[in-house]
Parts: C-alpha cells; sequence; structure tokens
C-alpha cells in the first residue's frame, strides 16, 4: 500500500483524486485509508516519512479530513482495541504542565483571599516582635512536661 503525506492528500482531494477515505482502526490508534481514483490504496503518512499517522483520538482525524472537504467516507472500528493505546509521553507532559498550572492558579486565588481577609480584619494590627514573644510563649508551654 502507498503512502500519502497531507498535502498530497490535500492536493488530491481538491483535483478530484481522492474516490473515499476509510477511518481504520488498528491497535489503540487510527489510520486514514485513502481510495484513489485510479483505484490504488494509500494511507495518511506522517509529514516526512513514508510511516502511518496515527491518532489516538477519531475526532482528530474527523477533524482533518473535514478541514481537507473531506466530509463523507466509512469507518472501520473492528481491528481497534482502546487498551492498546500507546501513552504519547509529549502529550503526558503536556497534561502535566496543564495540572501544575491549575494547582498554581488554584493557590494564588487562595493566597489572594488570606491576604485579602487579613487586610479586612478589623482587629488592630501586632508588630513582628510581638507575635514573636507569643510564639515563644506558646512553644515554652507545650514543651512543660504534663504535671
Amino acid at each position: 500500500m502507498q503512502s500519502m503525506t497531507l498535502e498530497q492528500l490535500r492536493v488530491a482531494s481538491h483535483t478530484g483524486g481522492v474516490s473515499g477515505v476509510t477511518l481504520k482502526g488498528q491497535g489503540g490508534a487510527f489510520l486514514v485509508q485513502i481510495g484513489t481514483s485510479s483505484g490504488a490504496e494509500a494511507v495518511l503518512a506522517k509529514a516526512r516519512s513514508s510511516e502511518p499517522r496515527r491518532f489516538g483520538n477519531p475526532m482528530a482525524a474527523l477533524s482533518l479530513l473535514r478541514d481537507l472537504g473531506i466530509t463523507v467516507g466509512q469507518f472501520d472500528a473492528r481491528d481497534w482495541n482502546p487498551a492498546e493505546k500507546v501513552v504519547n509521553s509529549r502529550e503526558d507532559a503536556r497534561a502535566q504542565v496543564m495540572r501544575e498550572a491549575h494547582q498554581a492558579a488554584a493557590y494564588a486565588k487562595w493566597l489572594a483571599a488570606e491576604i485579602q481577609d487579613s487586610l479586612d480584619d478589623p482587629r488592630p494590627s501586632m508588630s513582628d516582635a510581638d507575635v514573636m514573644v507569643g510564639m515563644d510563649a506558646e512553644i515554652a508551654a507545650l514543651s512543660k512536661p504534663a504535671d
């Protein structure tokens, strides 16, 4: 089976060289199989390779095809097994960055609320020295053995 890059598929689609496409499940991914008007079959390949382009999410493949103007095709999930999906380390890293960003935003929101609560507190302010004297007294009280 031949391979076809995204740009080749775009040109073939716009010139009427595509007779049909099938989104075919294979293992934990989906491939785009292309039928050409000459009767040949091809698979969508990575940009600078003949290696098939794999889509972990069929919606990504459908969106790409729609953007190319290919809106009718077939779907074959017989050989698809979601348990075989390969975890992409780049996607994993991106997800971790997003989790950390959400955690940082939540912490910043909490901290801003704590600061605002402190500013809004009607009680009189205390100096650092007064606070430390009180803390030292509490620590000393906790250090004493119980009678």
